[in-house]
C-alpha cells in the first residue's frame, strides 16, 4: 500500500472509530442545521478534527479541504486532501446504518490516493493512481453491463436544488423506463464505492461538492470505470453534476439524459 494511502486508512478508520461509537448513543448527538436540508452534527467536527490531526503529524505542510471546517490553512502545496468526515449524515442522524468517511488526495490536481470506509460494515475502499483499486485488500472491478437494460442504477434526489427537480425526474423516468432498479441510499461517497465494487453498475447526481465525488471518483476509474459531468466533461468536481459506470454503461447514461439537461446543468 502506498504510504500515503496507509495515513488516509488509519485516519479514515480513526474517524470511523468516533462515529461507530457515537450510533450506540444517538440521543446524546448534538444536531444543528448549516442550510435547507442540510444537517451537521458534533460527531462530523469530532471525525473531521481527528482526520485533520493524523494527517498533519505525518503532513504538515499539506493543503486540507474539509466540508466542516472549510480550508485547514493553505500552504500553496503539491498536494490536497480532500475529506468528508461523515457522508450521509441524515442516515446517521436518524440511526440508518449506511453512511462513510472519504478522503481524498490530489497532487498536482491530479486525484492521487483515495479511501472510502464504511465504520459498520468495515468495509475499506481504496485506491492508488495506477494501482488498481481494492476492498479490504482485494481487487474490485466494475461490472460489465452493456448498456443500460437490466442494470441496478443509484442515484441522489437534488433535495438542496429543488429548482432542477424536472429536468432530473424526466431523466429519472428514462433511467427507470430500462434499468431493472434504480436505489437512493443516502451516501453518494458509498454509491460510487459500489459502483466501483460491481454492486451497483451506475450511479448519477445533481449538485454534490468535491468531498462528495473525490474519493470515489478515483476509486471507479481505478477499478475500470469511467466518471464525467452530465456532458462526457472532467468538470464534475465544480459542477457537482457526476455520472458514473463502466464506459458503456457511462455512454448509455449520457445519451438518456441529455434531451433533459438545462444550459446549467450542462455546464
Amino acid at each position: 500500500m502506498h504510504p500515503m494511502l496507509n495515513i488516509a486508512v488509519r485516519a479514515a478508520r480513526g474517524a470511523g472509530n468516533i462515529i461507530a461509537r457515537a450510533c450506540g448513543q444517538l440521543d446524546m448527538v448534538q444536531t444543528s442545521q448549516k442550510g435547507t436540508n442540510d444537517f451537521v452534527t458534533n460527531v462530523d467536527k469530532e471525525a473531521e478534527q481527528a482526520i485533520v490531526q493524523i494527517l498533519r503529524k505525518s503532513y504538515p505542510t499539506h493543503d486540507i479541504v474539509g466540508e466542516e471546517g472549510g480550508d485547514y490553512g493553505s500552504f500553496n502545496s503539491e498536494y490536497q486532501w480532500i475529506i468528508d468526515p461523515l457522508d450521509g449524515t441524515a442516515n446517521f442522524i436518524k440511526g440508518i446504518p449506511h453512511f462513510a468517511v472519504s478522503i481524498a488526495l490530489r497532487h498536482n490536481g491530479k486525484l492521487d490516493q483515495a479511501v472510502i470506509y464504511d465504520p459498520l460494515r468495515g468495509e475499506v475502499f481504496t485506491a492508488s493512481r495506477g494501482g488498481g483499486a481494492q476492498l479490504n485488500g482485494r481487487r474490485i472491478r466494475v461490472t460489465n453491463a452493456t448498456d443500460l437494460t437490466g442494470t441496478i442504477l443509484a442515484t441522489g434526489f437534488p433535495f438542496k436544488q429543488k429548482h432542477h427537480l424536472d429536468a432530473y425526474t424526466e431523466t429519472f423516468k428514462t433511467f427507470f423506463t430500462t434499468a431493472a432498479d434504480v436505489r437512493r441510499s443516502g451516501s453518494a461517497a458509498l454509491d460510487l464505492a459500489y459502483v466501483a465494487a460491481g454492486r451497483l453498475d451506475g450511479f448519477w447526481e445533481i449538485g454534490l461538492k468535491p468531498w462528495d465525488i473525490a474519493a470515489g471518483e478515483l476509486i471507479v476509474r481505478e477499478a475500470g470505470g469511467l466518471v464525467s459531468d452530465f456532458v462526457g466533461g472532467n468538470n464534475q468536481l465544480k459542477s457537482g453534476n457526476v455520472v458514473a459506470g463502466n464506459p458503456k454503461v457511462l455512454a448509455a447514461m449520457l445519451k438518456g439524459m441529455r434531451p433533459h439537461l438545462t444550459e446549467s446543468l450542462m455546464r
